[in-house]
């Protein structure tokens, strides 16, 4: 039997730092409103789109596996905010690394875009079409956001992770996964306007209606999670006190805790990065896990839970038995473009237009 087994990984995050404090200076809010509510003391925004940040997270895990980009056989970019809708940005990923003999695609699961990635990924090396899977988490969430109100603008941040999957006939990598979606709440969490739904010459261009239902969103996560975490364990014959580490979606520490304490697992079993970075949407599973391994918290062998729980409303979890290594092979010393913009002036037109919209509809 095939594994697919992870002998790479890499981050990208962004450089301009956004913080509670620099949120407060054009929203009512503090950073103790924030972090007693989230756990976000800061994340971060990117002067670059979301096909440079998957583009050096993939630079940075080709190197940590030791290879060549030209030997992928497949690239699977999970992101609900492609630069590009046609083509696809996974294309311009490919076409960035050097990936000139794999096939590439976009996969939309919003928050939960790695984990069904990593499954994706896994079932094609499984399957024998391929031996080599590049899988990128990747988003920019706080360009759709509406920076007039306060309980959404808060909680997101941009960044990239990667792993490189290949075909192993030792037993590791992603051993059980549980797979959902509860299309029927998929208005609780939305950018109603971002698509072909939204009128073609109509609105103020450039503004974004989002929705965010945050109590619902808050006990539909810690279900869906909950569940698809209890369906993994009976699949493998796991309890929790089995599992070494836990790496957990990152969008608010009061789920992470809830979900820690149903499995009775402590704080040094939970990787938490959450102040740092906000909600990077796909991108928060690969860049903990990426930090976890840099801190030393993976072990060969060691058993890895993961969860995510998004927009759709998507949800999963995937039980990992990592391999022999921890360290990579090597290390990329790419970096992204430079640039003097601060957070803020990064999103001064976004805070202007997010402004002027919320005036206009107080004057209907």
């Amino acid at each position: 039997m095939l594994y697919a087994n992870i002998t790479g990984w890499g981050k990208c995050v962004p450089p301009a730092i956004l913080t509670n404090e620099d949120l407060a200076t054009f929203l009512d809010t503090s950073d103790e409103w924030i972090s007693t509510r989230t756990g976000i003391k800061e994340r971060r925004i990117s002067h670059v789109g979301t096909a440079a940040l998957a583009s050096l997270a993939a630079e940075r895990a080709l190197a940590a596996a030791g290879m060549d980009a030209a030997e992928l056989d497949l690239v699977i970019l999970g992101t609900a905010c492609p630069d590009t809708l046609i083509p696809n940005a996974g294309s311009a990923v490919q076409d960035s690394i050097g990936a000139v003999n794999a096939a590439v695609f976009d996969l939309n699961a919003a928050c939960t875009g790695f984990v069904y990635g990593l499954s994706v990924g896994t079932a094609m090396i499984r399957s024998g079409a391929m031996k080599k899977v590049l899988v990128i988490g990747a988003d920019r969430i706080p360009y759709f956001l509406d920076y007039s109100i306060r309980d959404v603008s808060v909680l997101f941040g941009d960044g990239a992770g990667a792993v490189i999957l290949e075909a192993s006939e030792q037993e590791c990598g992603l051993l059980a996964e549980k797979l959902g979606c509860d299309g029927d709440a998929r208005d609780i969490l939305t950018a109603r306007d971002a698509g072909t739904a939204r009128e073609r010459f109509g609105g103020i261009d450039g503004y974004f209606d989002v929705n965010f239902e945050g109590q619902e969103i808050f006990k539909r996560a810690v279900r869906g999670m909950g569940q698809a975490i209890t369906e993994v364990l009976e699949k493998t014959g796991l309890q929790g006190e089995d599992i070494d580490l836990m790496v957990p979606h990152q969008a608010n520490l009061r789920i992470i805790d809830t979900l820690a304490k149903r499995l009775r697992m402590p704080p040094e079993k939970v990787v938490v990065n959450i102040e740092k970075y906000g909600n990077t949407s796909a991108a928060t599973v690969p860049i903990a896990l990426c930090e976890a391994l840099d801190e030393g918290r993976i072990k060969p062998g060691d058993t890895l839970l993961t969860a995510a729980f998004g927009a759709g409303l998507t949800w999963g979890a995937a039980l990992i038995k990592w391999g022999d290594r921890v360290t990579p092979i090597a290390t990329s010393d790419k970096e992204l473009p430079a640039s003097d913009l601060t957070a803020l002036q990064i999103m001064e037109p976004w805070i202007k237009g997010c402004q002027a919209a919320a005036a206009a509809k107080a004057a209907k």
